[in-house]
């Protein structure tokens, strides 16, 4: 016989929508079985009366027969033979009604039997367990609902431990009568094929018996027909009872290996997170905005497909897609006092949603495996593998090494056929051309004991170390009607106006600014401590880039965070490989040491724009170069035509001296004469 669908009892705790899925068809599966049943006793029960009815008659009619003789008929009452006669069919039909009461007799226990117990006992046991079930998934739902709605700042530890008491109260009894419940629906197929097959095997042997008494002329295909139906049940009965015991031992090692798991938020540090996942599944809280300024909140079930996130709601056949998670940026986020939320934003940066994980282990799974698909490691063959080795890599980030040039073998591969002082569109330096990789060290390009800033400070409340304010320039609002307000705002002259949308990664101090592959190196040890530390937090803003400075702008409050002057932007670069990734390396007048100048790069994450940024930059300073160019030539041009009128003047001082001089020796005469001339 073919084989024996069946439902995974060992995905019952996760209860995935698939899950789910599957168990509706099995339940209709029920459903239909039952209903066939039905009908089918119904009829067997007709063929079961009428037998015990033809049993009866039977037996009626030879008692009838024997009783002729004994019958006072008016006329021909002596007939020996018509007496003889019937007492010989009363003996025939008597054993005929002896045939058919051991028909009904074995009608009632090989054909009824069967399928009276199969529709009595296991189809109401199936009913029950689904009710059960389906009580115990309320109460489940009801309890993570409840859960959910902790609030992380005033916590009650009474409330919190009741509430956690009762999830993991109705989560056990769920599982295990959810795994009780697959047990009976897969038992349910076997005993399918048992409750048609046996009935029907006890009816044909009954009525094999019954025309055996009467005739040996049985054929022996149907013979042979009937022991293979007979051997095929004695298998499957076989197989069922093998199978059941190997589901109650599953059920057995489930119960005992799924107890921690009951928790709604197991211990971190038995169940620590797995952080080079590329596939991941589960429950999450998608929050939806029901109004400016409200919104719900509506658990769903989550999965990865590639590069893409779905989520699938009970009873749905497939999942749908959420976003695109492809170069996308994922960050923790504090929302309407909930734990564990988390922000995915989009490639473009149109389309971001907010989601809250049920525990600190999910929630940073999650964020680890959109990291880990956003750099599009799934596509590779050894997805997990490389992901471990990246991981590995920002582990060894901040373990001194010998030279810099080991630490970044394996980061990025080294350029080929590329002339030392050449600068592509994504670099640009004003200081010297760069060494040979080999000869920088660390040392020569990070400070040591330089602490890594994750968060910007705005101006407002700090200064940057290092770089002047001026007034009226840092905490300025960005009025968005274009109105002045009396003031001329400070890029009003300034000829390129780009505007990108970033997220602040850290800064750090340097020892060099002279070569791209401090940015690099700047870039490895920020996103090496961020992985380190579990820092997962980014500050969007907008970057406007002018020719006068880069401004950092809240995009909420269009208020400026921080302004960096062009000309202090020495060095600017992106990733050789991930180009959303940016830096720039600002030289200002102090720092630790005030009577030195100080560098300080700062790396920025963009939506998949740092060629773009590099290159505005670079426009920005080019601009900025022709401009003063201009104005030093319209000086000098000033200079020199100022010079040249004043030696003019000079001349016509003296033509005009002498002539006076000359007119006063001549005379009135002489005066009317040269006029007369002239």
């Amino acid at each position: 016989m073919p084989g024996i669908d069946k439902l995974p009892i060992e995905e019952t705790l996760e209860d995935s929508p698939q899950t789910r899925s599957l168990l509706g068809v099995f339940e209709e599966d029920a459903a239909a079985i039952s209903n066939y049943i039905n009908q089918l006793f119904q009829a067997m029960h007709r063929i079961y009366d009428a037998q015990n009815e033809l049993s009866a008659a039977t037996h009626l009619t030879s008692k009838l027969l024997k009783e002729y003789e004994k019958q006072r008929f008016p006329l021909g009452g002596d007939d020996e033979v018509m007496t003889s006669t019937l007492q010989q069919f009363a003996k025939v039909i008597d054993e005929l009604s002896s045939c058919h009461a051991v028909l009904s007799t074995q009608l009632a226990d090989a054909m009824m039997f069967p399928i009276t117990q199969f529709k009595e006992r296991d189809l109401k046991e199936i009913l029950t367990l689904k009710e059960v079930f389906q009580i115990a998934s309320n109460d489940h739902d009801a309890a993570i609902t409840r859960y959910s709605r902790l609030s992380k700042r005033k916590e009650n530890e009474k409330i919190k431990a009741e509430v956690t008491e009762d999830v993991y109260t109705s989560r056990k009894k769920q599982h295990q009568t959810m795994m009780h419940y697959f047990c009976a629906l897969n038992t349910l197929q076997y005993k399918k094929k048992i409750s048609l097959l046996e009935p029907l095997l006890g009816y044909m042997q009954a009525q094999i018996s019954f025309f055996k008494m009467g005739s040996e002329n049985l054929t022996e295909q149907l013979e042979e027909f009937l022991t293979n139906i007979g051997t095929s049940v004695q298998n499957v009965r076989r197989e069922m009872d093998c199978e059941v015991e190997n589901m109650q031992q599953t059920i057995e090692d489930l119960e005992v290996a799924s107890d921690p798991l009951y928790l709604p938020d197991p211990d971190p540090t038995k169940f620590p997170a797995h952080r080079n996942l590329t596939r991941k599944a589960g429950y999450l809280n998608a929050r939806n905005k029901t109004g400016l300024v409200s919104s719900s909140w509506e658990r769903q079930f989550y999965f990865t497909q590639g590069g893409n996130l779905m989520s699938q709601a009970r009873g749905d056949v497939a999942g749908g897609l959420v976003m695109d998670i492809d170069n996308c940026s994922v960050m923790a986020v504090d929302c309407e006092d909930r734990r564990y939320c988390f922000q995915i934003t989009s490639f473009d940066g149109k389309k971001s949603s907010i989601l809250q994980a049920e525990s600190k282990k999910d929630y940073e799974e999650w964020i680890c495996t959109i990291n880990n698909i956003s750099k599009q490691i799934y596509l590779s063959e050894n997805p997990e593998e490389i992901a471990a080795r990246v991981n590995q890599s920002a582990l060894e980030a901040v373990t001194p090494s010998p030279s810099f040039q080991q630490r970044h073998e394996s980061m990025r591969p080294a350029v080929q056929s590329r002339p030392p002082a050449a600068r592509t569109s994504s670099t640009g330096s004003l200081g010297s051309d760069s060494t040979a990789l080999s000869a920088l060290s660390l040392d020569s390009l990070v400070a040591p004991d330089t602490p890594i800033q994750f968060d910007i400070i705005s101006p407002v409340s700090e200064d940057l170390p290092g770089q002047a304010k001026s007034s009226g320039q840092s905490g300025r609002r960005t009025n968005p009607f274009g109105e002045s307000g009396g003031s001329k705002p400070e890029t009003e002259d300034s000829i390129l106006h780009q505007l990108f949308i970033v997220r602040f990664l850290g800064s750090m101090e340097v020892k060099s600014d002279e070569s791209p592959d401090v940015v690099y190196e700047t870039m490895r040890q920020i996103l090496a401590a961020r992985a380190i530390h579990n820092v997962f937090r980014m500050t969007e803003s907008h970057l406007l880039v002018t020719c006068d400075c880069l401004k950092l702008i809240d995009p909420q409050t269009q208020v400026t965070r921080l302004r960096f002057p062009l000309p202090n932007v020495v060095l600017y670069a992106t990733h050789q490989e991930n180009k959303r990734l940016f830096g720039f390396v600002l030289r200002t007048s102090g720092g630790r040491v005030e009577s030195r100048q100080t560098s300080i790069c700062y790396i920025f994450e963009s939506n998949n724009e740092g060629e773009k940024i590099c290159d505005s930059v670079g426009l920005a300073k080019q601009i900025a170069f022709h401009a003063e160019l201009d104005l030093e030539e319209q000086s000098r041009l000033i200079a020199a035509s100022s010079r040249s009128n004043q030696s003019s003047t000079e001349g016509q001082f003296v033509v005009l001296s002498s002539s006076q001089s000359e007119d006063s020796d001549l005379g009135e005469d002489g005066k009317k004469k040269r006029e007369s001339e002239a």
